[in-house]
């Protein structure tokens, strides 16, 4: 356990350099994460015969790829980033990966951002060709926690979104300080546990928007859940009654989202037979 406990002085965020490049493990964990999305995605498709072209779906999937990556960054420098009113006037810079001229990466994505570059991203494209968002989007419930995983266990790696301190015996040393390994908590419950949830309810769907507006509601309570093991962001620290970090403010408003979603549909929604 005691090599557990100092892995990060054994660890090398950087998987391999090419010539001055870095690839950080981050990186590669994050494109993992998108790639596995996108084949669950289709795999529901196929497995359930549900009436949705591939040429479709394809298109579908390039939409909220874009979508997703804006909202991430856009909504790190609207919501934790401390620079926020320099990125708004040097726009440019959002996604510049160099500093002083090396290379560091696109640094800073927001989950709660993503998501709402997911939702605007697919109510342009179902406005564009006419479709159901909302059955598009009971897709993207189980396929986004079978890749999210990835990209919790990529924060892991790149030794960031570190734990609360700690004195457990599977704790982490990040600075000479035991902390909560919270990323790994993070991953399982916003991913494998979400997404068997979900996959299993799949069969129980009865309206369009069900399993979006489920998702919602269980990731609020998940990572609502596991930021009582994380240390709140440094620049913003708690936000109200002195324990409430910013990511469990953001999971309360998915978690009403989610619950006005779901009776809303419940009532008004496409109904459904999926067998």
């Amino acid at each position: 356990m005691e090599k557990w406990n100092h892995i990060y002085e054994y660890f090398n965020p950087i998987a391999f350099t090419l010539g001055t490049f870095k690839v950080h493990w981050y990186g590669i964990m994050y494109v993992l994460a998108l790639l596995v999305g996108i084949m669950v995605a289709k795999w529901i498709v196929k497995k359930d015969k549900l009436p949705v072209s591939q040429e479709m779906l394809d298109n579908y999937i390039i939409w909220i790829e874009v979508g997703v990556i804006l909202g991430a960054r856009i909504g790190y420098i609207l919501f934790y980033d401390p620079n926020t009113s320099y990125y708004l006037t040097h726009p440019w810079q959002i996604f510049n990966p160099f500093k002083d001229g090396e290379f560091i990466g696109i640094r800073g994505m927001s989950f709660h951002g993503a998501i709402l570059g997911f939702i605007i991203a697919s109510t342009l494209f179902s406005k564009k060709y006419k479709i159901n968002q909302w059955f598009f989007l009971d897709i993207a419930a189980i396929a986004i926690p079978a890749g999210y995983v990835f990209g919790r266990i990529g924060n892991f790696f790149n030794q960031e979104l570190v734990g609360r301190v700690t004195d457990v015996s599977w704790g982490i040393y990040v600075d000479g300080v035991l902390r909560h390994p919270s990323q790994l908590y993070e991953a399982l419950l916003e991913g494998p546990l979400l997404f068997l949830i979900l996959y299993i309810y799949r069969k129980r769907k009865t309206f369009h928007g069900e399993l979006i507006s489920l998702y919602l509601i269980l990731y609020g309570i998940a990572r609502f859940t596991a930021e009582f093991f994380r240390a709140p962001d440094v620049q913003i620290g708690f936000v109200c009654c002195g324990w409430m970090t910013k990511g469990q403010e953001f999971c309360l408003m998915m978690i009403a989202a989610g619950l006005g979603l779901y009776f809303y549909f419940k009532k008004n929604g496409e109904k459904v037979s999926f067998t």
